[in-house]
């Protein structure tokens, strides 16, 4: 655990044609992607790496007949396998994949598949009243083809004005026909590993997202080097949405390469009987879903009246591990009974995580490998190692990606930068943003705050459009004040910003927005909530310096608005104080 240790064997991916096929070749009878056809389905359908590989290879060699080699094509809808397929088809036949959130407003999707020039659109089922609308309202103007991800669509073929309906399962039949007759045009083409493949849009959490665009060299070397670091399971349980890299990049492209079963979920609100049920052996999630699984082990535990007992058996068993004694899969089953049984580790990014709620997990049984990424650096950056971690740091750079800090403080604290094989080739139809973010030696700079350690380990301090800045020069990371205030009994979620008052409007004053756990305060008898935060914040303002005290508490009724990555989406807060 204090030592690095050699790297894991791994797959090497070369491109996205040659994944699946290697795949198929490694693991042709292993479970590829399992699913649910619906939620309430018994049946679980599993489609094993074979059958993977002839259903992109079908969708591609028809994708092609329709003139769309080298084209912009649209995937927007919810994770499926009709999405994964997809996904893998367009950048196999040398396409450029424009992943879209189904969540954007109408005029948002409208206006990526415009901007982007898409020609085909691929939609899911949760997708097609947006699509029927902008059909509706002369939209997608672009587009000459529309593929329903579901076999049957509802859009009136009068709305189509001149664009061809059709559906994935029509296509693949069709590439069958095709393939078995002796259309080998699928194979017959050279991929250029370093061209355009992918347009990716940022999840925006402080504001409009740029179009990250990134070549199959990109995505595929990060996975490759990325898992040369750590050791994933057998099976793990797709649960983020697929048009943001951490989904679709680490979630499909680095576990199927590695003949991980992926096991589709059908939804937020399914997550938790799913895992039950499931049994993933791995998960990869953001710190949103793990701060909720923490809060459940522990109300869980306070309702039957054994937190007291719990608390008592985590601090026995670390002693027993420490001699080299681990009873933790005996002490804790019933636990980890909640998820599944079978679940030891995940693999967790995409914001900062509370290093208590990683010794919780790991006291009872689930190692938390925590690591940076960023969309664009497809997205992997670091990763702390099975084997080897530290805590409050997001682990050591990948394999041939260099990282500097720039501009560092007395404390070598600066802005995070990289450069290596898997960062973008830039923002799409944006030269001036794609030149603010690359310094004369081709860093990347990647607007997150941070250090270096002696050894190389990454720390995150906060993001850089978050840094509150005071009159007297003085710089406050809000995420470091955040991270302490979480760890309050019956703080939900917290958010803290640099608050304008309406009065004195250039008067800053840090505030701590926090959605309150008010049932297990009621339980705790707190009635008055504002008193009891106001009581937590002045413990707290007295451990730290003066400068980053913070001088207003607001209380919210409503947990924070959030993009589908479950990040808080900060722009849309009311940053106006009394």
């Amino acid at each position: 655990m204090n030592k690095n240790y050699p790297i894991y064997n791994t797959t090497f991916i070369d491109d996205m044609r040659s994944l699946v096929e290697e795949a198929a070749q490694n693991f042709p009878d292993s479970i590829a992607i399992s699913y649910k056809d619906s939620p309430n389905d018994k049946e679980v359908r599993k489609v094993t790496f074979t059958q993977w590989r002839e259903d992109v290879r079908n969708l591609g060699t028809a994708l092609i007949t329709n003139n769309l080699r080298e084209e912009n094509i649209a995937i927007v809808g919810e994770n499926s396998y009709g999405w994964c397929c997809s996904f893998f088809a367009v950048m196999a036949i040398g396409s450029v994949t424009v992943p879209v959130d189904k969540e954007l407003p109408v005029q948002d999707i409208d206006g990526i598949i415009t901007t982007t020039g898409c020609k085909a659109i691929i939609f899911g089922k949760t997708a097609e009243g947006k699509i029927k609308e902008l059909l509706e309202n002369g939209g997608l103007k672009s587009a000459e083809l529309l593929v329903s991800i579901h076999p049957e669509s509802s859009i009136d073929t009068e709305l189509l004005a001149g664009k061809t309906l059709t559906s994935v399962a029509e296509l693949e039949a069709k590439g069958a026909e095709l393939f078995k007759s002796g259309d080998n045009s699928y194979y017959d083409y050279k991929i250029d590993v370093n061209k355009l493949a992918s347009i990716v849009f940022t999840s925006g959490t402080t504001g409009k997202g740029k179009g990250v665009m990134l070549s199959q060299a990109n995505i595929c070397l990060d996975m490759t080097l990325g898992m040369y670091n750590f050791d994933i399971t057998r099976k793990t349980l797709h649960v983020l949405p697929p048009h943001h890299t951490f989904g679709s990049t680490v979630n499909y492209v680095g576990h199927l390469a590695q003949g991980c079963e992926v096991y589709i979920s059908s939804g937020l609100k399914h997550v938790s009987d799913e895992i039950k049920e499931q049994q993933p052996t791995h998960l990869i999630l953001v710190p949103a879903f793990l701060e909720v699984m923490n809060r459940k082990i522990w109300a869980t535990a306070r309702k039957t009246g054994k937190e007291g007992l719990l608390k008592a058996m985590m601090k026995v068993s670390d002693c027993l591990r420490a001699v080299g004694i681990d009873l933790r899969k005996k002490l804790f089953s019933s636990v980890l009974a909640a998820f599944g049984g079978k679940l030891e580790l995940v693999i967790c990014g995409g914001a900062k995580l509370d290093e208590e709620i990683i010794k919780t997990f790991d006291s009872l049984g689930i190692t938390i490998l925590n690591g940076y990424g960023i969309t664009e650096c497809a997205p992997l950056i670091s990763a702390n190692r099975n084997k080897y971690r530290k805590p409050g740091s997001v682990g050591t750079p990948i394999l041939a990606c260099r990282v500097k800090i720039d501009n560092p403080d007395e404390n070598g604290e600066g802005e995070i930068c990289v450069k290596g094989p898997n960062v973008m080739l830039g923002y799409y139809n944006n030269p001036e943003a794609t030149a603010e973010v690359f310094d004369k030696d081709g860093f990347f700079h990647t607007g997150d705050y941070g250090r270096l350690d002696e050894e190389g380990w990454i720390y995150i301090t906060g993001r850089k459009k978050n840094l509150i800045i005071l009159s007297n020069g003085k710089n406050v990371y809000p995420e470091e004040i955040e991270a302490d205030l979480q760890k309050v009994e019956g703080v939900n979620e917290v958010v803290v910003y640099a608050g304008e008052s309406r009065v004195q409007k250039d008067k800053i004053t840090i505030v701590a927005e926090i959605f309150p756990d008010a049932d297990l305060l009621k339980d705790k008898g707190i009635s008055d909530l504002q008193k009891y935060f106001e009581d937590q914040v002045k413990i707290l303002n007295a451990k730290m310096p003066s400068y980053k005290a913070v001088k207003c508490v607001k209380l919210r009724d409503v947990e924070f608005q959030k993009n589908t990555s479950r990040k808080i989406t900060r722009f849309s807060i009311d940053k106006t104080i009394e």
